[in-house]
Protein backbone atom coordinates (compact mmCIF):
# COMPACT_ATOMS: atom_id res chain seq x y z
CA UNK A 1 0.00 0.00 0.00
CA UNK A 2 1.00 3.16 -1.08
CA UNK A 3 1.36 5.79 2.16
CA UNK A 4 2.53 8.32 0.61
CA UNK A 5 -0.59 8.51 -2.28
CA UNK A 6 -3.31 8.56 0.76
CA UNK A 7 -1.32 11.35 3.05
CA UNK A 8 -1.61 13.20 -0.45
CA UNK A 9 -5.50 12.82 -0.71
CA UNK A 10 -6.01 13.06 2.92
CA UNK A 11 -4.15 17.03 2.26
CA UNK A 12 -6.74 18.07 -0.23
CA UNK A 13 -9.53 17.21 1.74
CA UNK A 14 -11.62 20.27 2.57
CA UNK A 15 -14.13 21.64 4.90
CA UNK A 16 -17.66 22.28 3.77
CA UNK A 17 -17.99 25.13 1.32
CA UNK A 18 -19.17 28.25 2.04
CA UNK A 19 -23.03 28.50 1.79
CA UNK A 20 -23.40 25.23 1.97
CA UNK A 21 -25.18 23.93 5.53
CA UNK A 22 -22.83 22.39 7.97
CA UNK A 23 -24.08 18.44 9.25
CA UNK A 24 -25.70 18.74 12.73
CA UNK A 25 -23.03 17.84 15.75
CA UNK A 26 -25.11 14.89 16.33
CA UNK A 27 -24.67 13.63 13.28
CA UNK A 28 -20.75 13.25 13.47
CA UNK A 29 -21.46 10.81 16.60
CA UNK A 30 -23.99 8.94 15.35
CA UNK A 31 -21.82 6.37 13.79
CA UNK A 32 -19.62 5.68 17.23
CA UNK A 33 -23.15 5.75 19.35
CA UNK A 34 -24.45 2.76 16.45
CA UNK A 35 -21.67 1.14 17.34
CA UNK A 36 -21.50 1.18 20.98
CA UNK A 37 -25.11 0.18 20.65
CA UNK A 38 -24.29 -2.76 18.52
CA UNK A 39 -21.42 -3.71 20.22
CA UNK A 40 -23.64 -3.60 23.78
CA UNK A 41 -26.36 -6.32 21.93
CA UNK A 42 -23.91 -8.51 20.30
CA UNK A 43 -21.34 -8.90 23.52
CA UNK A 44 -22.34 -7.34 26.28
CA UNK A 45 -25.64 -8.65 27.02
CA UNK A 46 -25.22 -11.88 26.31
CA UNK A 47 -22.24 -12.16 28.36
CA UNK A 48 -24.82 -11.29 31.12
CA UNK A 49 -27.38 -13.32 30.63
CA UNK A 50 -24.92 -16.50 30.48
CA UNK A 51 -23.37 -15.32 34.10
CA UNK A 52 -26.63 -14.98 35.57
CA UNK A 53 -27.20 -18.39 34.42
CA UNK A 54 -23.99 -19.77 35.70
CA UNK A 55 -25.00 -17.97 38.85
CA UNK A 56 -28.33 -19.57 39.00
CA UNK A 57 -27.28 -22.98 38.16
CA UNK A 58 -24.28 -23.55 41.46
CA UNK A 59 -26.93 -21.74 43.54
CA UNK A 60 -29.22 -24.71 42.95
CA UNK A 61 -26.27 -27.33 43.12
CA UNK A 62 -27.20 -30.16 45.78
CA UNK A 63 -26.18 -33.59 46.67
CA UNK A 64 -26.79 -36.07 43.99
CA UNK A 65 -27.22 -34.21 41.09
CA UNK A 66 -25.06 -35.63 37.87
CA UNK A 67 -23.07 -32.45 36.28
CA UNK A 68 -20.17 -31.88 33.56
CA UNK A 69 -17.30 -29.44 34.77
CA UNK A 70 -15.17 -27.61 32.65
CA UNK A 71 -12.86 -29.77 31.92
CA UNK A 72 -15.02 -32.15 31.17
CA UNK A 73 -15.34 -34.37 34.26
CA UNK A 74 -18.92 -36.18 34.60
CA UNK A 75 -19.45 -37.27 37.82
CA UNK A 76 -22.08 -36.91 40.79
CA UNK A 77 -22.24 -34.49 43.76
CA UNK A 78 -21.42 -35.88 47.07
CA UNK A 79 -21.43 -32.93 49.08
CA UNK A 80 -21.67 -29.22 48.36
CA UNK A 81 -19.45 -26.61 50.46
CA UNK A 82 -18.62 -23.00 50.57
CA UNK A 83 -16.41 -22.58 47.42
CA UNK A 84 -16.50 -26.35 46.61
CA UNK A 85 -18.62 -29.47 45.40
CA UNK A 86 -17.11 -33.24 45.66
CA UNK A 87 -17.28 -35.17 43.28
CA UNK A 88 -17.21 -38.82 42.39
CA UNK A 89 -16.43 -40.02 38.86
CA UNK A 90 -16.57 -43.78 38.60
CA UNK A 91 -13.70 -45.00 41.38
CA UNK A 92 -12.09 -41.40 41.75
CA UNK A 93 -13.40 -38.95 44.65
CA UNK A 94 -12.45 -34.71 43.82
CA UNK A 95 -13.03 -31.86 45.11
CA UNK A 96 -13.99 -28.76 42.52
CA UNK A 97 -14.93 -25.28 42.48
CA UNK A 98 -18.16 -24.58 41.96
CA UNK A 99 -17.15 -22.10 39.45
CA UNK A 100 -16.04 -24.99 37.41
CA UNK A 101 -19.41 -26.70 37.04
CA UNK A 102 -20.50 -25.46 33.74
CA UNK A 103 -23.90 -28.31 33.36
CA UNK A 104 -26.87 -30.27 35.81
CA UNK A 105 -27.39 -33.44 33.35
CA UNK A 106 -30.16 -34.89 36.14
CA UNK A 107 -30.91 -33.75 39.23
CA UNK A 108 -30.58 -35.45 42.55
CA UNK A 109 -33.75 -37.24 42.62
CA UNK A 110 -34.06 -38.39 39.59
CA UNK A 111 -30.32 -39.87 40.01
CA UNK A 112 -31.54 -42.05 43.11
CA UNK A 113 -34.54 -43.55 41.43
Amino acid sequence: MDLYRANGVLAQATGPQPGQPQQPVWMTFAPMILLVIVFYFILIRPQQQRAKQQVKLIASLKSGDKVVTSSGIVGVVTSVKDRTVSLRSADAKMEVTKSSVTEILEGGDAAES
